[in-house]
């Protein structure tokens, strides 16, 4: 284990030099949301902090007092479905959000969560139709007095945090060719970053930089596509250290399937403002039948890094080339400096669906380790970590387990993990006083059945089905939290869970890890440790984001609940095939003996203070 002393210096430095970075690097430099930063019992941003670390300073609840907390208040939503992502706090007022339609609540904490004010879009209830494994949303960000919403049909909106107004609100795609939204937003200096989903409509990933001040369109990039269309220089973008070369993307795909290549980025956004780069993962290639579209299809399943002013890619890496089980790479980056080889490193780490753990040099994105995360990864033996090597940094698969050997129309059996991945997109944590990372994950394998899909305008363009069940040797669980040393590649220590942790982790100064669970239990777990110091049962299962904040003195934890997301579906829209859901419908039919339809927020404290 890591000398902590160490370990909390070196995170606060960082955490001061970089906010010192972004302050002298323009007269744009988004000075609020650095100040709100800098305060740890606030919350700006679904990922607390541009890093992604899920790291609270706070620490008056601790180890040794967490198993005496409370119920402090609770607050009804009013909407059912998955309630994913968490409140924020600013200023003593709670924003609150709901899955679609996407209604927003302001709070008064001096007043038992008194509710100062409500928006609720105007929203064709057809959004919901294209909207891929529920109707979630993960959340809001705050800045210069603006909180920001996606909303499901792609409008992005500015609201006036003291009155709800509209300051501005622009049109990010269209519906009507299948794109939606379930993703959070990000301000980065005078822009607010917002992604799109829809791969599984044919939709073509892109990313997109809006004024903050009034939401004009300032850069857009796409995942697939032209270099000028993606902002991607042939000869300075790189991959593992060499130039991608000219038509990078398009020489990976036949004919004209990139214009319908998915590639959408929907999951987390983190930033580097001393480098001043955005860092995000891709969305699956579509279809996702891979006979469809030979090649390596890129940049579908890759992360990027891009320049915030202007866009243009710095360096892009693609953990699943010709992605054939729908692997998405939108899973958070984690940004760390540690020390490499007696050097402190600027690090990004990454838990993908596809059930490796990457930790790259963020800065040239050299890839330095990858292993498996989770037992029984057979898609692939392994990276190839040969520099050497003509393959190095590809997936060393194994044939066994491939969707296309035998064209369409076949079940291919036995692969590990299925579709819904290792780790879908809730939120791992970090501590820089322990060192590691603490990951929710999941132990499932499929069959899958890849067959011919025609595109049609927001129509699901998939092609294939699935069947999703426990991996073996997990004796039924399907999954567990774990803690990962992401230097050496390896589990710490690991908690069973019955299903799949769909819950956002959250780590504190006060040595304790929180996350929640599908049957609706809030748990914390000692960093150090894993050994569980507390639970409590809320109404409904938690695909929340845990969260912590002060409040006139009184630290408070709090968590939404409300099952759904993919691995709830079933239970949150009444499914009755049982492959339906892409297969999670019969993976998790015991969920409904454990926990019902919700939507509360549960705020937790200490008694008597």
């Amino acid at each position: 284990m890591r000398a902590c002393g160490t370990w909390r210096r070196r995170f606060i430095a960082l955490a001061g030099s970089l906010a010192l970075a972004a302050t002298g690097s323009a007269a744009s430099a988004n000075e609020d949301v650095l100040a709100h930063l800098a305060d740890p019992g606030v919350q700006v941003l679904q990922t607390l902090d541009y890093a992604n670390t899920r790291y609270s300073r706070l620490d008056q609840i601790n180890a040794g007092n967490v198993g005496q907390l409370q119920v402090a208040w609770t607050f009804s939503t009013g909407v059912l479905r998955g309630h994913e992502g968490s409140p924020l706090v600013v200023d003593g007022v709670m924003y609150l959000h709901t899955p679609f339609p996407n209604i927003i609540y302001a709070l008064d904490l001096d007043n038992d969560g008194r509710i100062l004010w409500r928006y609720e879009p105007q929203q064709t209830r057809d959004v919901a139709g294209i909207m891929c494994c529920d109707l979630v949303n993960r959340g809001l960000a705050y800045a210069d007095g603006l909180v920001f919403l996606a909303q499901a049909d792609t409008t992005v909106v500015a609201l006036d945090a003291r009155t709800g107004a509209v300051r501005w609100k622009v049109a990010n795609g269209d519906p009507r060719h299948g794109e939606s939204n379930t993703s959070t937003v990000m301000p980065v200096k005078d822009k607010l970053i917002v992604g799109i989903a829809g791969a599984e409509f044919g939709a073509r990933g892109h990313i997109t930089a809006y004024a903050l001040k009034d939401g004009a369109r300032l850069w857009r990039a796409y995942s697939t596509g032209p270099d000028a269309e993606m902002r991607v220089d042939p000869e300075k973008t790189t991959e593992l250290g060499k130039p991608v070369g000219p038509d990078s993307s398009l020489k990976s795909w036949e004919g004209e399937q990139w214009t319908l290549g998915g590639g959408a980025p929907w999951g987390w956004f983190a930033y580097d403002p001393r480098l001043n780069l955005i860092y995000y993962g891709t969305a699956n290639p579509g279809t996702w039948n891979p006979s469809q579209r030979p090649g390596d299809n890129r940049w579908a399943s890759a992360i990027i890094a891009r320049d915030a002013d202007s866009g243009m890619a710095r360096w892009v890496y693609q953990m699943t080339p010709h992605d054939e089980w729908d692997y998405d790479g939108v899973n958070e980056m984690i940004l760390t400096d540690q020390t490499v080889d007696d050097h402190m490193r600027p690090l990004l780490t990454h838990f993908d669906r596809n059930g490796f753990a990457y930790t790259l040099d963020r800065a040239t994105g050299e890839l330095l380790v990858a292993a498996p995360f989770e037992d029984g990864v057979n898609w692939a033996r392994g990276i190839d970590m040969d520099r050497a090597s003509p393959t190095y940094g590809r997936p060393i698969r194994d044939p066994r387990y491939g969707t296309e050997a035998e064209g369409e129309d076949v079940t291919y059996s036995g692969i590990c993990p299925a579709a819904i991945g290792a780790k879908n997109q809730q939120p791992a944590a970090y501590s820089p006083v322990t060192g590691l990372f603490y990951v929710p994950g999941t132990q499932l394998c499929m069959d899958y059945e890849p067959f011919h899909v025609d595109y049609a305008a927001g129509q699901p363009y998939v092609g294939a089905t699935l069947t999703m069940y426990p991996a073996p040797g997990s004796e039924g669980r399907t999954g567990r939290f774990i803690a990962w040393d992401n230097l050496k590649g390896r589990v710490v220590w690991a908690v069973p869970e019955r299903f799949s942790v769909w819950s956002g982790a959250l780590a504190t100064a006060g040595g304790v890890v929180f996350y929640g669970t599908l049957e609706g239990y809030l748990k914390a777990v000692d960093a150090a440790t894993g050994r569980e110091l507390y639970r409590f049962k809320t109404p409904s299962g938690i695909v929340g984001n845990v969260m912590t904040y002060s409040h006139r003195g009184r630290q408070f934890v709090a968590v939404l609940s409300g099952v759904g997301g993919w691995a709830g579906i079933g239970l949150a829209a009444g499914l009755t095939d049982p492959n339906a859901g892409s297969g999670a419908k019969d993976a998790y039919a015991a969920l409904s003996s454990y926990t019902a339809l919700g939507g509360q927020l549960t705020v937790f404290a200490l008694p008597g203070r």
